[in-house]
């Protein structure tokens, strides 16, 4: 209790001292007070006595209204944290209190109520609503809306802030929405779909439909809209920030309550989106992301495309002080050292196993960043991001009949002369890429009386985007870079001579900028352009590699490192091809220059680990020359950190070390295993990873365990015989990880047991009941993603293959879900031992499929060409089948087939 009783002396918390007005505690010792007994709060509150809570909450409440605004601050935290480890029920005069100091004539009394009320919402939600408080919402919302015309700004946006809140029942959400974080961080998920945040909005949404299902508080909601409309022109910039900011999350809420104000709410957001005030401007810019989101969007935006589609345009053109921020008017810097503070750190993604897929389809995981800049002073969410943001999802939304309003903007953008507003106008054309970018006319790019034309234009316009890389100035260069990376889909697929050859020998060329920030963005495009044309590269691969190369040379810190992702994506692209010696004689040496220069707890290691993995994998043999040294570093860090983890889980004295040193180092060895194949078993023979590893697969991290069983699939395939002694240990443990909640390290526990499974044949009856009930739940859980599904149905295929008898009977319970999950798979070997597996399970069960058997039909069709043996086994399955129902039966259930199911049958099978 030292520590309590200590921040208790101090001047009674954070006040004056009882007995001497004169003595006064300074500020940042008076907060620090309050931060230690919060801390303590939060470690120990239901052990404190009761005239130490008693006393706590006494004082919180005498000065909620301290002078300092620091100190106020600080006492919200408090009041709010001593409310959350209590629960409102242990403190019910707080509420009331808080509220009856609203009605005091001093400002600061005013100000640090609202604030304290303000931190309630957002840790103490679900009570806000309870019946065992006489639910408060009924008495705050009124309360509240009546500071809505207070002569304080700052009063008036408290008011706001925290109306909006109850009046939805989203007080979680909306504080964090009221954080200055919270424009980049939630629309960073719009655009890069990050699960934390959607996860954070999830966990309110039994809260918000209970609420909304009850017509008083639609009533708040309607109550608090009238209110914010009153404010719609308020004077002061922070209070039109709040209010947009309202606007926004009522949309996500309840956009019934406001759809019958939709034409005036718009009329608002387009004037505030045009706002003086640039943060004013954001806030009203996300409400186009948010509507955007809702069914009613072409409905109710569609007649005002003409006004807004400008005023977004406008909104992404460099602002003077963006420029002057990110020292625009340098065009050659490539001689000027980073300043390593301004290297944002690197976070490395662990090893995941995928499959490959028959079909395109859109990457779930894409990302764009709309040409946004590195840079901290830009780094986070501005308008211009926001803007760009916008008109991407609205294309996504109107797709052709936005292109109307937008060609004339374009032709006028890219023909000017200002360089900034021409940038802008290329940042249009990428931003618009996915949702009408096949669609661009030729009238953007030529004069009307020559314009006859009124089809797709990305013929004329590749070749516009090419010649823009050569642009004088470097942000347009910058630019053109990322937006020619989002067509580079449609590059590939035209005749390389005329798109992807030039646009690969510019982008070169950029690589080797003599500005960093072009550099960067070359090498980002680049990456993208490795990506979508993959082995299309190869007859450029000694160019390609030359100038990469050249580069180690040239580069300045930050650039090296993202350098290594752009050859280590080549590598994943090209493959084995890259296995030809002049071209390892070519990239070899920098790296390894490299790789011994870094030392282990340099964390630049990361992506040159990551690029090797990628290398090591590609040159498959043709690494054999670096394999030993690399092997041998790659398990120092994994024992080192081991042991650093050993030393303080016993020692609290001793620092937890970085795993991430520990996660690339398996993912390399895993990336050696896939490559060197057979070729790695003497440096396993000669080393402990058998140990290590199996201290890795219990580690608490879930990052750690996901690359531990990448690693111990790969060494299975490579080198099972150094596998097998410690089989029993293993296979427990991966059945201990078959939990979706963690879907990664689910996934490649998943694919390391179909690895096992192979191997050990007949030998892995012993450990089918470890696994095979969590698997058949696995592949039968909602929304589970596909990825994981793909490999579940695999590793159930391959565990039939080798122990048909114990699967079989569980067939009709995963049979229809495996036949869909397996169907877009690209032809490989695991897509084989897994259909193997099938027919063998059919045929010891062959009722088991009867039910489903259209499923299984619609599989083996997916099939392009598979191994003849294969084949016959799909025969003789389809055939007897049809014979057992007879020829009547079959035709009647065939003709139930699509088409080109029918048609698939009928060429392969002679069905």
């Amino acid at each position: 209790m030292f520590f309590i009783l200590r921040a208790l002396k101090l001047g009674r918390f954070f006040g004056r001292n009882a007995l001497s007005e004169k003595f006064e505690t300074d500020e940042p010792t008076r907060s620090l007070s309050g931060l230690i007994l919060k801390n303590n709060v939060k470690a120990h509150f239901h052990n404190f006595p009761p005239e130490v809570t008693n006393s706590s909450k006494m004082e919180c409440l005498q000065n909620v209204g301290d002078p300092s605004a620091l100190i106020r601050a600080t006492i919200g935290i408090l009041i709010t944290t001593i409310a959350s480890k209590g629960e409102l029920t242990n403190w019910p005069e707080l509420l009331p209190s808080l509220c009856q100091l609203l009605d005091s004539s001093d400002y600061n009394t005013c100000e640090g109520a609202f604030g304290a009320l303000q931190k309630i919402c957002e840790d103490s939600a679900d009570f806000l609503d309870s019946e065992v408080l006489n639910r408060p919402l009924n008495v705050l919302i009124p309360k509240f809306l009546n500071y809505f015309k207070h002569h304080s700004p700052k009063i008036r946006s408290h008011a706001i802030v925290v109306s909006t809140n109850l009046s939805s029942v989203k007080p979680k959400l909306l504080c964090f929405i009221s954080t200055p974080s919270w424009s980049h961080n939630i629309c960073h998920w719009r655009v890069s779909k990050m699960m934390h945040v959607r996860i954070g909005a999830t966990k309110q949404k039994g809260l918000i439909t209970r609420a909304l299902s009850k017509d008083d508080n639609i009533s708040k909601i309607y109550l608090t809209q009238q209110n914010l409309f009153a404010l719609a022109s308020d004077e002061d910039s922070e209070v039109r920030k709040n209010v947009c900011r309202a606007l926004v999350m009522l949309l996500e809420v309840r956009v019934d309550r406001l759809l019958p104000h939709m034409q005036n709410i718009i009329e608002y957001i387009l004037l505030r989106t045009q706002d003086p005030d640039e943060s004013v401007a954001l806030e009203a810019c996300e409400f186009w992301l948010t509507l955007a989101e809702q069914q009613i969007c072409r409905e109710v935006l569609g007649a005002h495309l003409e006004r807004l589609i400008p005023v977004l345009v406008h909104g992404m053109k460099y602002s003077e002080i963006d420029i002057i921020l990110l020292k625009g008017d340098i065009e050659e810097d490539d001689m000027i050292p980073d300043n390593v503070q301004d290297i944002k750190p690197r976070f490395h993604k662990s090893k995941s196993h995928t499959q490959q897929h028959s079909i395109e389809e859109d990457g779930e995981d894409s990302d764009s960043d709309y040409g946004l800049d590195d840079d901290d002073a830009l780094s986070d969410w501005n308008l211009r991001k926001c803007s760009a943001a916008a008109l991407d999802v609205l294309a996504n939304v109107f797709h052709d009949d936005l292109m109307p309003v937008l060609l004339p903007i374009l032709k006028e953008t890219l023909e000017s002369t200002e360089w900034e507003v021409k940038e802008s106008g290329i940042l249009v054309l990428g931003a618009i890429a996915e949702g009408c970018g096949s669609q661009l006319c030729i009238t953007a790019f030529c004069s009307e009386q020559m314009c006859k034309c009124h089809g797709p234009h990305l013929p004329r316009l590749i070749p516009f985007l090419i010649s823009c890389l050569s642009e004088k100035k470097a942000l347009v260069r910058s630019i053109t870079c990322w937006t020619l990376s989002r067509y580079s889909h449609w590059i590939v697929n035209q005749p390389h001579e005329e798109y992807l050859k030039p646009l690969m020998t510019e982008l070169l060329q950029r690589i080797l900028d003599s500005n960093k920030r072009v550099q960067e963005a070359a090498c980002s495009a680049f990456a993208t352009l490795e990506e979508e044309a993959c082995t299309e590269l190869v007859p450029y691969l000694d160019t390609i590699l030359k100038t990469l190369v050249f580069a180690f040379g040239k580069y300045q810190h930050k650039n090296l490192l993202i350098l290594y992702d752009a050859i280590g994506t080549l590598a994943d692209s090209v493959g084995h091809y890259l296995n030809q010696q002049n071209y390892i004689e070519l990239l070899m040496p920098p790296l390894i220059e490299k790789w011994n220069t870094l030392k282990d707890e340099d964390k630049d290691l990361f992506p040159l680990l990551e690029c090797l993995s990628s290398v090591a994998t590609a040159l498959q043999s043709g690494f054999l020359p670096y394999s030993k040294p690399v092997y041998e570093r790659c398990v120092l860090l994994t024992e080192k950190t081991l042991e650093q983890i050993n030393r303080a889980s016993v020692d609290p004295e001793v620092e937890q070390p970085d795993k991430d040193f520990m996660i690339v180092a398996l993912d390399l060895l895993s990336g050696l295993a896939e490559g060197l194949e057979g070729h790695i078993e003497v440096f396993v023979a000669n080393s402990n990873i058998m140990s290590l590893l199996f201290q890795c697969m219990q580690d608490k991290m879930p990052e750690v365990r996901q690359s531990s069983f990448a690693l111990l699939g790969d060494l299975t395939k490579a080198c099972f015989q150094h596998v097998k002694p410690h089989i029993n240990d293993f296979i427990p443990i991966l059945g201990q990880n078959l939990n979706p909640e963690f879907i990664s390290v689910c996934n490649n526990a998943t694919w390391a047991i179909g690895e096992v499974s192979i191997q050990m044949k007949g030998d892995m009856t012993p450990y089918i009941g470890l696994v095979l009930t969590q698997l058949v739940e696995i592949i039968n859980r909602p929304n589970t993603p596909k990825t994981l599904l793909e490999n579940t149905a695999i590793t159930i295929g391959r565990l039939g293959l080798v122990c048909p008898d114990m699967v079989a009977p569980m067939l009709p319970q995963f049979i229809r879900q495996w036949c869909t999950s397996l169907r877009n798979i690209r032809d490989n070997e695991e897509k084989d031992s897994a259909f193997r597996g099938v027919c063998a399970m059919i045929a010891a069960n062959p009722l088991g499929v009867v039910q489903d058997f259209i499923f299984f039909c619609d599989a083996v069709a997916s099939w392009q060409n598979p191994k003849p043996d294969l084949k016959e086994m799909f025969f003789k399955i389809l055939h007897g089948f049809k014979t057992q129902v007879g020829e009547e039966n079959w035709n009647q259930f065939s003709n139930q087939f699509p088409l080109p199911l029918r048609e698939r049958l009928a060429a392969s099978y002679s069905l």
